[in-house]
């Protein structure tokens, strides 16, 4: 890695700001200014394309982008959370990951293994899913095993539970979106540089400059060189370029057209020894020192390499004032090479603690992600009768390949010193063997929604999708399979109490083909009946229902979400006690969330969300590790809480605050430690304004350096630690 040092130094630092002082968001509907609706003060009839007023370039007030939604945030029967760029901004936040904090129970929770691999990437897991293959950007699936730069993202859009009838195969968690930036009739120069601890620099330009009166070219680009606080070696460096160019703006006619290509050369983090932390059997284990968070178990030629380029078309057009056609075409591929070393089973020397040492395992992989797809939507208000509609029906078609490269690894990893382990190269060659695995899926999917407004009060959400789709894999010694037909569908309704607030309930399906939760993000079919892989199998099916009531105070800039809800998941494998498998497995997830995102005050931001969720495995052998029916990666309490407030001199002051109770690890060992524990973790922020042009902006994150794992391995051998305290200036310009 470090030939890559001099090639991204110049790079330099960009979005960190964040936060101290934290504000509740227990504003309660009592507070909303509006009068309830009446002959005197009707409820609006929506638009064609759902999108909020105006909105304070500094606000945290969330609005909707896809096409699919037909009603406003605020009027969707479902938890949907909005993480727009000025939040991720504010937190200094660079990766899809790091965005994601702001939505509670969400993490990275699941390490992995060594000589499978060690889990890469944006790696999230939702409600105990993993939500690896649910990941999509502007409504398009994503298929790819790296970390996502957010530096050309407008905004991430999250739909918690069932979500099929959205984006077609989802995972029972929910769904994630990334909305990207597109060309404005405004001339705009935001640039960022930003130092930090950990040898961080990065930064970014975000420039939109007007071409004519109806065209537009906007022009991102990003730059990072950057270790980890507190790690030794560990590297994130990447960059990356993506120009667009919109032509008709403000005209019946739009055209968009966007290429985004982003390099990474990182030295992937090797994890730390889980000895000296509780669980442990062997009590010598865990009463031993723990490790110095700064140890590194790696190699000198660990790497984690990727290349990743997309290229996107889209066309709108107005018939009149009603109804508008939109379609998206898009082309993506993404490369990766890794190699990846991690710390192994320690082994205790009893007498001569410096003689301990622990084993490492190492992972290589060489992959390749091809995604074809063309979405056309037709969004649309008319009326039947005294009925209003807001419809959205369309089509999708899509190819996404994966080409796994065989590779021959020779060489043996040497154990290493566990409290004080030297830093030298691995002594493995990779090499292709020739001996590849090729997966590839063709999708149709068509689909409709429809917002029926029965009467000024009530309202009815109805979608429903169709997909047929047919899958092949091929490696060395087998060809398999599979095709089917996924049916998803939702039905909900919104009952207006105020203009400003209302109750819903919702019931929605989605649906997963066998392998769909393969490896690295991607199908892997498998011929034994055991696997939920076999092709012969039904497609995995999750049902959610939901209640729960919305409000918009504070003159419609704060939006507050509270909902119960229930997710069922069955078809799962089941293994009988004759040895034989069928699909009668079962899992649930009973569940309360609450969130809070926009305004205050004009001068006063939030974000916030809270999550208690109980799960359980109905039917079904138990897979977290210490016995129970609970699913492993699924908190069962978590918060995060962000804030900022801008004063009158300039200064603007804010933190934040992020709650998980303890983390169950998928069963694997039974003598090691089962657990992550639970954890709190503050930041903080302050910006200064220079003038018009120009602000300054400290970051100090985990402000009380606690030590607490992010992610931890099925073995229990091997977590991930988290950031310890560290601080990153920035300086913003804005022209």
């Amino acid at each position: 890695m470090s030939r890559h040092s001099s090639r991204y130094g110049a790079a330099v630092a960009a979005p960190a700001c964040l936060a101290l002082g934290f504000a509740s968001f227990t504003a309660v509907p009592a507070l909303a200014q509006d009068s309830a609706v009446s002959e005197s003060n009707p409820t609006q009839l929506r638009g064609v394309n759902v999108t909020d007023t105006a909105v304070d370039d500094h606000s945290y007030k969330p609005k909707l982008a896809s096409p699919k939604y037909t009603a406003p945030l605020s009027e969707t029967p479902q938890t949907i959370e909005v993480i727009n760029k000025q939040v991720m901004k504010d937190q200094g936040a660079t990766t899809l990951t790091e965005a994601m904090r702001n939505v509670a129970g969400v993490g990275t929770f699941n390490a992995g293994e060594g000589n499978g691999g060690p889990i890469t990437g944006d790696s999230l897991y939702m409600r105990g899913f993993d939500m690896s293959n649910s990941i999509y950007v502007d409504g398009i699936r994503d298929l790819s095993g790296v970390t996502r730069d957010v530096f050309n993202t407008e905004q991430v859009e999250v739909t918690k539970g069932a979500s099929g009838s959205d984006y077609g195969r989802s995972s029972a968690g929910g769904s994630i979106n990334l909305v990207t930036k597109q060309p404005t009739l405004e001339n705009s120069l935001d640039a960022s540089a930003g130092v930090g601890m950990g040898d961080y620099y990065r930064g970014t330009v975000d420039l939109n400059r007007k071409l004519s009166d109806t065209a537009a070219f906007r022009l991102n680009v990003m730059g990072q060189d950057a270790g980890v606080a507190g790690r030794d070696h560990v590297k994130n460096n990447r960059w990356g370029l993506a120009p667009s160019v919109a032509v008709g703006l403000g005209t019946d006619t739009r055209v968009y057209a966007d290429v985004m290509y982003v390099e990474q050369y990182n030295r992937p983090d090797s994890g730390l020894s889980t000895v000296g932390w509780p669980g442990f059997t062997d009590t010598a284990m865990s009463s031993a020192a723990k490790v110095n968070h700064s140890n590194y178990y790696g190699a000198s030629d660990s790497h984690d390499n990727s290349k990743a380029t997309s290229a996107t078309l889209k066309a709108e057009h107005d018939f009149g004032s009603n109804f508008t056609l939109h379609n998206t075409f898009r082309w993506s591929d993404v490369s990766q090479d890794y190699l990846a070393v991690t710390a192994g089973v320690a082994t205790l020397d009893a007498d001569d603690p410096s003689a301990s040492t622990t084993t490492r395992l190492g992972a290589a992989k060489q992959l390749k992600n091809t995604v074809l797809a063309d979405q056309i939507n037709l969004t649309g208000k008319f009326d039947t009768g005294s009925v209003h509609h807001n419809i959205s029906v369309g089509a999708d078609l899509s190819r996404e390949k994966q080409t796994n490269y065989g590779l021959t690894k020779t060489g043996t990893l040497t154990t290493l010193s566990l409290y004080d382990p030297e830093y030298t190269a691995s002594g493995v060659t990779v090499v292709r063997s020739g001996s590849n695995s090729y997966w590839q899926t063709d999708t149709v999917g068509v689909y409709a929604f429809d917002t029926v407004d029965l009467t000024k009060r009530l309202s009815l959400d109805l979608g429903g999708r169709y997909d047929h789709y047919k899958t092949t894999y091929d490696t060395s010694s087998s060809n398999l399979t599979g095709k089917g037909d996924l049916w998803t569908y939702k039905v909900g309704a919104v009952y207006k109490l105020t203009h400003s607030g209302n109750i819903y309930a919702n019931y929605a399906v989605s649906a997963q083909p066998p392998g769909a939760q393969g490896s690295f993000n991607a199908y892997s079919l498998s011929s034994a009946t055991s696997s939920a892989s076999d092709p012969d199998l039904k497609p995995q099916k999750a049902r959610t229902l939901e209640a729960g009531t919305k409000w918009n105070l504070f003159h419609d800039s704060l939006l507050l979400t509270g909902a119960v809800f229930r997710s069922w998941i069955y078809n799962e494998v089941y293994a009988e006690d004759d040895g034989t498998y069928s699909q009668i497995g079962k899992k649930r997830v009973t569940g309360v969330e609450l969130t809070a995102t926009g305004q205050i005050t004009p001068d006063w931001n939030v974000i916030g969300s809270y999550t208690h969720q109980k799960t359980d495995i109905t039917v079904g052998a138990a897979t977290a590790q210490d016995g129970s029916s609970t699913l492993p990666y699924a908190p069962k309490d978590a918060a995060s809480l962000w804030t900022t407030y801008r004063t009158p001199i300039g200064l603007t002051v804010g933190g934040g605050a992020r709650y998980t109770s303890s983390v169950l690890r998928q069963s694997k060992l039974a003598t090691t430690p089962y657990e992550m524990p639970s954890y709190w973790v503050f930041d903080a922020l302050a910006t200064y304004k220079i003038d018009s042009h120009a602000d300054v902006q400290l970051n100090v994150y985990n402000l009380f350096n606690k030590k607490y794992m992010t992610s931890l391995n099925y073995l229990g051998y091997r977590y991930q630690p988290g950031l310890e305290r560290s601080v990153r200036v920035t300086l913003n310009v804005h022209m």
